[in-house]
């Protein structure tokens, strides 16, 4: 039996919750073309015949701004600690001596491997530069080219870190996928959709808390705080009429259902919390 922690870095959206999601074939982590969307380490367990791989998707690496930034990068660290097995993840459309700067000053103490994700939308040319230059790196066991969006290389990316994993007793029983609360992906579910609705700042300033979730005979019925800093982003979040909130709920509801394999009754509430990104007590509340 081979088992291992298997953890993925990068800059922010060099695509490390879709690898993540590809790995496991299940949506876990949210996905946006906004950076700075993934905010926790987000383990998922990838459990097969003879290896249990537990994958982290962790925050993209950024210079910490407010306290929630470092709590973020509290995440990074952690998940730095317990790697097994590194996968570092770079953008192919990016100067390789970007991800490069970042990589080094993680210090790894574990083999990594280097993906390079979104090759599709570059040319082999440019693949075969970003490869060279990655092999020869010390932090470099092997390159791997993968879009993890279109799932192309993904079986020969899984086959390698099989092959790099070290032996032992799988780490969890049965068949979960992750470890953490149905709660904490219902929250996400309903972060994405503010990330996929909203403009400008509203998602950073935004976070999600679901205060009620209570399994009925014939669907679940969630209740959730939509945390915001000012009133005028409650009232972006609202809309006119509440029209936004309306389609926000009605997008996020499709999402938990498919989630949750049930129906559900979502209700969502926006409460004003000023400078709540810098307290430490309000950070901790909202699971941070």
């Amino acid at each position: 039996m081979k088992s291992g922690f298997v953890n993925i870095f990068g800059k922010p959206n060099a695509g490390k919750s879709t690898l993540l999601n590809a790995l496991i074939g299940e949506k876990l982590a949210i996905v946006s073309h906004k950076v700075q969307t993934t905010r926790h380490r987000i383990k998922a367990i990838l459990t097969g015949p003879g290896h249990q791989i537990i994958f982290s998707d962790t925050p993209g690496i950024i210079e910490p701004k407010y306290k929630l930034h470092e709590k973020m990068m509290q995440a990074v660290k952690g998940s730095l600690e317990d790697a097994d097995l590194a996968l570092l993840i770079t953008d192919a459309r990016e100067s390789p001596e970007e991800s490069h700067q970042i990589f080094s000053s993680l210090r790894l103490k574990s083999p990594a491997l280097v993906i390079i994700n979104k090759a599709d939308a570059v040319s082999e040319e440019s693949i075969k530069v970003s490869t060279e230059f990655f092999a020869q790196q010390t932090y470099c066991k092997q390159v791997i080219v993968i879009s993890a969006l279109k799932k192309k290389g993904i079986e020969n990316l899984l086959e390698v870190i099989i092959s790099m994993l070290p032996e032992g007793a799988p780490f969890y029983e049965g068949d979960d996928i992750s470890d953490l609360p149905t709660k904490f992906f219902v929250s996400e579910l309903i972060r994405e959709k503010i990330f996929l609705l909203y403009g400008e700042e509203i998602p950073y300033h935004a976070t999600v808390l679901v205060q009620e979730f209570k399994e009925k005979s014939t669907l679940i019925k969630i209740g959730a705080d939509i945390i915001v800093q000012r009133d005028t982003q409650k009232g972006i979040i609202l809309g006119e009429g509440g029209k936004m909130i309306k389609q926000l709920g009605t997008l996020a509801r499709k999402d938990i259902e498919e989630f949750l394999s049930s129906k559900v009754f979502l209700e969502l509430f926006v409460k004003v919390r000023p400078k709540w990104r810098d307290n430490e007590m309000q950070l901790k509340e909202y699971g941070y």
